[in-house]
């Protein structure tokens, strides 16, 4: 996924969007298909400010990094409540077949779901029981009361900025992961990796 970032002049919005603070610049979100009718406001600092069940759907998919580590497989073993320890989630260095390892974004993000009916798709009901998510994961940091790392492209405001400071904190999949695609599941279990921390 590929995160635009524009300011915009109060005078091009809706009437019926949510007006941000005066003084602060408006953020618009576009997403994948760059259509008006599901671009949506960023309000300022809204990870600060709202919950998450309170966010937009633009405000939400913002907090995504595009670091890719969902996407790699992984073992989970859960116990008989369905609870996740994750001390013991393993994380591999392949990812899914959608993955364009060289960049590290889906290469078809907006209709992942149609290519790979199992591929899941974080929500706010289901992201109390996915606390297998990398620990820098702007989702799980702040469902945990914690804040967005400093890198985040919400708070640098700029991409190349956060891309160097994501590889100086070894964050990512980009240039370091395979594709699923051909491969058996006895190779996988010998493609455990640790830089990637739940």
């Amino acid at each position: 996924m590929t995160i635009n970032l524009l300011n915009k002049s109060a005078a091009n919005l809706n009437a019926d969007a949510v007006q941000p603070l005066k003084s602060d610049p408006i953020v618009i979100l576009f997403s994948d298909s760059e259509s008006d009718e599901t671009s949506e406001i960023l309000r300022p600092q809204f990870w600060e400010r709202f919950k998450l069940d309170e966010l937009n759907h633009s405000e939400w998919e913002a907090l995504c990094d595009g670091c890719g580590s969902c996407c790699l497989i992984k073992y989970i073993d859960e116990d008989e409540n369905g609870d996740v320890d994750e001390e013991l989630v393993e994380y591999t260095d392949v990812t899914c077949q959608l993955m364009d390892c060289a960049t590290g974004y889906c290469g078809h993000y907006a209709t992942r779901q149609e290519h790979v009916p199992d591929c899941i798709q974080l929500t706010m009901d289901n992201l109390p029981q996915m606390m297998w998510l990398p620990s820098h994961c702007a989702y799980k940091r702040l469902y945990k009361g914690q804040s967005l790392p400093s890198w985040h492209l919400l708070l640098t405001q700029n991409a190349v900025e956060t891309q160097q400071k994501m590889r100086a904190v070894n964050v990512g999949v980009a240039g370091r992961c395979v594709s699923e695609i051909g491969m058996s599941d006895e190779e996988m279990e010998t493609r455990v990796v640790t830089w990637v921390k739940p």
